[in-house]
């Protein structure tokens, strides 16, 4: 009896539902949201449907103006929204201290040029005359002493204001007059003139070969006589003169500095042209 009655309840339960399951109406379903405005609506295509009829119902969207429009005879294909990166939480701005900017340093203007200046003129060249001095060798050691002050140097000799100096070329002395005789004739055969024999005095039997007013034509006489193989002697009477140290002065160097260096007594502008 109680298994016929489960049975009959269960039987009466699931007519009820049946009937409920009937009888109810179609679900709902929701809205789709707002489209934002200026946004182009996405419609899935399916498979089979044909072109143009997707392309009919893409023109009744709400949409179209906005949409862009596929051309005539190429399926349109759904496009996937890229994904949104998620927003990076905002971080408080870092204050940053301005450099102070530094303004260019100015460019120096160039100062103008000077006109060259014209090289100075070279000075000419100066000669002076020092002296005087008692003989040569005097005047040999004033050159020493001026050095570098002086060029082109010449030593002279000025005759004595009385004219009665005279300068003799000599052969020394023989032992007797024969021998006196036989230096003569190898004097003849050198080829040499203006000679004669001193017969007296304490010159005597020397060999004179002549007699001159100048000391320069004494040593030319000398040095002919040497270059014959003979050494003769150079003896002067009379007044002696005065010798002088001639010569240029070099450059920057006044005269009174060479008359300074070399001890002359006095000293006399010369011309140079005198010296060559």
């Amino acid at each position: 009896m109680l298994t016929r009655a489960l049975i009959v309840v269960l039987a009466i339960l699931n007519l009820g539902v049946a009937c409920w399951w009937l009888l109810r109406d179609a679900p709902q379903k929701p809205a789709p949201p707002p489209q934002a405005p200026g946004v182009a609506e996405l419609r899935w295509v399916p498979g089979g449907v044909d072109a143009a009829a997707a392309a009919e119902a893409t023109a009744a969207a709400p949409t179209a103006p906005l949409m862009e429009r596929e051309p005539a005879g190429k399926t349109a294909v759904a496009a996937t929204p890229a994904p949104v990166a998620p927003a990076k939480p905002e971080t408080a701005p870092v204050a940053t201290t301005a450099k102070p900017v530094t303004p260019p340093a100015p460019t120096p203007t160039p100062a103008p040029e000077k006109p060259a200046t014209p090289p100075a003129a070279a000075e000419p060249p100066r000669c002076v005359a020092l002296g005087p001095f008692a003989d040569r060798a005097a005047a040999a050691g004033a050159q020493g002493k001026a050095g570098n002050l002086i060029s082109q140097v010449r030593l002279r000799e000025q005759p004595a204001a009385s004219g009665s100096a005279r300068y003799r070329v000599l052969l020394p002395a023989a032992a007797n007059r024969e021998e006196a005789q036989a230096t003569v004739k190898r004097i003849v055969a050198a080829g040499l003139s203006d000679y004669y024999i001193i017969s007296q005095g304490e010159d005597a039997n020397a060999v004179a070969l002549g007699q001159y007013r100048n000391r320069e034509g004494a040593e030319r006489r000398m040095a002919a006589v040497q270059a014959a193989g003979f050494q003769p002697r150079l003896v002067a009477s009379g007044d002696a003169g005065q010798w002088w140290l001639e010569g240029q002065l070099a450059a920057g160097t006044q005269p009174a500095q060479a008359q300074q260096r070399s001890g002359a007594a006095q000293s006399r502008s010369l011309e140079c042209a005198r010296l060559r």
